[in-house]
C-alpha cells in the first residue's frame, strides 16, 4: 500500500519459540524493534512466522518439550529450508550439530557447523556480563550477559565466528541465515543481533 512503511522484517511475521525460557524479554524486544511477533508452540504456528527465536532457558526441556509439541521435526526441516534463527544461550545449544556434556538422550536442532559445551561457565551465581568485540556489528562493543552460559568448543568449516571471549573461547558464531549466541543481548537492552535477524527475514521474505 503506498505511503504505508514496511516492518523491519519486510511484513513478515517473527516467532519466538515459546515452550519454556525468557520467552517474554525475546517477544518484547523484537516487538519493540517494530516486527510482528508470534509465540510459537506448534507446528501450525511455525509454519505462519518467517524466522525464529530460540531463547535461554533449559536446553534439555526445550529438547523435550519440542518432541512432545511435535515441533523437533518442523523447526528441523525449516532450518533446512533457510529459515532465519537467533539462538541465544540455550538456543546455541540446540542449533548446535553437537553436544558436550549433555544429558542422556538428549538431542539438539541442529544446523551450526558447531561443537557446543553446556553450562561452560559455571553455575547462575558466577554468571557475569562482558563488552564484546563484534566487528560485523560496527565498532561500539556489545554487552553480553553470561547466565550459565554453553561455550563454543569447536567451529567447523561451514560456520564463522562472530565474537570470543579476551581468552578466545568462542561465544557467537553465525551460518547462513543462522545466528547463535553464549549470551543473552535480551538482558543487557543489545539489540543488533536482533536487527541482524529481522534484516534476513525482511530479504528472505523479498
Amino acid at each position: 500500500m503506498a505511503g504505508r512503511s514496511l516492518s523491519p522484517s519486510g511484513g513478515a511475521t517473527v516467532g519466538v519459540l515459546a515452550l519454556q525460557g525468557d520467552v517474554r524479554e525475546h517477544a518484547a524486544l523484537l516487538a519493540g524493534l517494530g516486527a510482528e511477533v508470534a509465540l510459537v508452540r506448534r507446528p501450525e504456528e511455525l509454519a505462519e512466522v518467517g524466522g525464529l527465536v530460540i531463547p535461554g532457558g533449559e536446553s534439555s526441556v526445550i529438547d523435550k518439550l519440542s518432541r512432545v509439541f511435535g515441533l523437533q521435526q518442523p523447526i528441523r526441516e525449516a532450518i533446512a529450508a533457510g529459515m532465519p534463527v537467533l539462538g541465544t544461550c540455550a538456543g546455541l545449544i540446540m542449533l548446535a550439530d553437537e553436544l558436550v556434556d549433555a544429558i542422556d538422550g538428549q538431542e539438539s536442532f541442529g544446523g551450526l557447523d558447531i561443537v557446543v559445551r553446556r553450562n561452560a561457565f559455571g553455575r547462575q551465581a558466577e554468571s557475569f556480563e562482558a563488552e564484546l568485540d563484534v566487528p560485523e556489528l560496527g565498532s561500539a562493543p556489545v554487552k553480553a550477559a553470561f547466565i550459565r552460559g554453553p561455550v563454543v568448543q569447536r567451529v567447523g568449516a561451514a560456520a564463522s565466528v562472530l565474537a570470543a571471549l579476551p581468552d578466545g573461547r568462542v561465544v557467537a558464531v553465525e551460518q547462513g541465515n543462522l545466528l547463535g549466541l553464549s549470551f543473552h543481548p535480551e538482558i543487557t537492552g543489545e539489540t543488533r543481533f536482533h536487527r541482524r535477524l529481522l534484516e534476513r527475514v525482511a530479504a528472505r521474505a523479498r
